[in-house]
């Protein structure tokens, strides 16, 4: 846990402090039982979980620039990545987590309870179906994902979420520039403008990585996001 603590304050200026601690091991020890009963990540290892997961869920800091979320939607979130990770840092950031399968939302919601987490909601549903339903829509300053879609088809995902002035951020491999050059028409017309990727390093990863980020500066048209399954089978 040293090197975890000792990376995030290196690379993204993120201090850790003894109580989080506590909680990212009682994240990754509950991370660990559970996935021996469910499929909920295939990163198994305590190494690769504290890199590939908390670290970088830690990442997203850098788009931030000192002002965390008000409110940050977390979509596909799976086994909570990045969005509890990044609660845990900022316990005073309203968070939603989004999480269409049920064992990976029912472990969402037991970290939360254990962690003792306040201000969380945990939402077993679709992104499509969320993005037009009035509680959500145009709801959260910030949207964020990591490894869900391709990045015209996040952009349907998330854009429809975020408020006007706010910022959709993906989390992207080495595919991100040539992804963000082929969505720029999409989030255009969902009403967004691409501001800038960001590379990100991550110790013991080859792969490069990106912080894609997106400003909402238009409302989305109401006929986005498209029912279930169509934005993925047609994208924009």
């Amino acid at each position: 846990m040293e090197k975890l603590i000792h990376n995030a304050q290196a690379l993204f200026n993120v201090h850790i402090t003894g109580r989080q601690v506590m909680s990212l091991i009682t994240y990754e020890k509950e991370l660990l039982e559970w996935n021996q009963k469910f499929n909920l990540t295939a990163i198994r290892d305590v190494e690769s979980i504290r890199v590939k997961h908390f670290l970088d869920s830690f990442s997203c800091v850098l788009a931030w620039q000192g002002t965390p979320p008000r409110n940050l939607i977390d979509v596909g979130t799976g086994a909570g990545f990045p969005g509890l990770a990044l609660k845990i840092l900022y316990p005073n950031m309203k968070l939603t987590l989004v999480e269409s399968v049920g064992k990976k939302a029912m472990f969402c919601q037991h970290i939360v309870s254990v962690l003792g987490l306040e201000h969380v909601n945990v939402v077993q549903a679709r992104a499509e179906d969320l993005g037009q339903n009035p509680q959500h829509r145009e709801k959260y300053d910030w949207a964020v994902a990591r490894a869900v879609a391709n990045l015209s088809v996040l952009s349907e995902y998330l854009l429809p979420l975020v408020e006007r002035h706010g910022t959709m951020l993906a989390q992207k491999g080495e595919s991100g520039p040539a992804e963000a050059q082929s969505a720029e028409n999409a989030i255009k017309l969902l009403g967004g403008n691409l501001r800038e990727l960001m590379q990100v390093n991550l110790p013991g990863v080859a792969e490069d990585r990106y912080l894609v980020l997106v400003d909402k500066v238009a409302a989305t048209p109401p006929k986005y996001p498209r029912k279930a399954g169509i934005p993925a089978k047609q994208p924009l």
